[in-house]
């Protein structure tokens, strides 16, 4: 099955980028993570497209949809509803990945009347202000200096990182080379570092005990479980998993499925998994 390449230009001029598989059944808006792409879910919406109509988004700044240089959250859940009023979409499901699930649970909260469900993949569950300074977050959050690095380094570096590596394919190679543009044979971020950190800004100030009140919809959490030897690691899984259960016991309606031994980039390494949690889920939806 083979999405179609679309665009819609916003009220405010700005330009967004989707992949549509088409489909007359319940829209599903796919929302990936920062400095990601649409194309994060290439594995994963196959799948779903046997269910729902399902769109993969391209957020402002990210893969081919327009950079205007400011990354609110107000600003990002303000081009979901327009881009969800403009199609039309009725009674949207909305799915985010990492920053893109932080998305999500501020469309709920702000827009509480427009989706049916939302589910947060690996993001949204906790509020880094409360255990990080700001200096502590950007230090962590920043990325490295890669722009100019020739592709077949870039390459060579991903295939050889211990996450990514068994699972890595040449579809994951263009997934992954998408997030980048690749000029006379060197890569270059879409997302130039002072925009990402713009954004890391942002999830670090998101207040999320804040936003569950104002959800009305069901709410599907997928945490990534994976333990390690690490202690940073083993305090941010305690920090996700406290986070659900501030989330428990706020939302009205919550479903938890702990997606475990997996990475963070669960779309990629558990994409059958994730869609069955998703689609299960949606089945109860009213």
């Amino acid at each position: 099955m083979t999405p179609k390449d679309s665009y819609l230009t916003l009220p405010t001029s700005i330009r967004l980028h989707y992949l549509d598989w088409d489909g007359s059944s319940r829209p599903l808006i796919l929302l990936h993570g920062l400095a990601s792409s649409c194309r994060i879910w290439d594995l994963t919406a196959p799948f779903l497209a046997e269910r729902f109509h399902t769109l993969a988004l391209d957020q402002r700044g990210h893969g081919l949809s327009d950079k205007p240089g400011s990354y609110t959250f107000a600003e990002t859940t303000g081009d979901l509803a327009a881009f969800i009023d403009r199609l039309p979409l009725k009674r949207p499901v909305i799915a985010g990945h990492s920053w893109g699930a932080g998305v999500t649970l501020q469309f709920a909260a702000d827009y509480p009347e427009i989706p049916a469900a939302i589910a947060l993949i690996d993001g949204g569950f906790t509020e880094r202000s409360s255990s990080q300074s700001w200096e502590q977050a950007e230090t962590m959050m920043r990325p490295p200096e890669i722009d100019g690095t020739p592709v077949e380094t870039f390459v060579g570096f991903m295939k050889r990182w211990p996450d990514i590596a068994p699972i890595w394919s040449e579809q994951l190679q263009d997934m992954v080379l998408s997030n980048l543009e690749v000029r006379d044979g060197r890569v270059y971020r879409r997302l130039p570092i002072p925009d990402h950190m713009k954004i890391a800004r942002e999830i670090w100030e998101q207040d999320t005990s804040l936003l569950w009140e104002r959800v009305r919809c069901q709410v599907l959490m997928v945490p990534a479980i994976k333990e390690s030897g690490d202690p940073r690691s083993a305090l941010w899984n305690q920090a996700k998993l406290q986070g659900i259960e501030t989330a428990k016991r706020k939302l009205k309606n919550a479903t938890v499925v702990p997606m475990k031994d997996t990475i963070h980039d669960v779309p990629i390494q558990r994409p059958k998994e994730l869609a069955q949690a998703i689609i299960e889920f949606a089945a109860g939806i009213n």
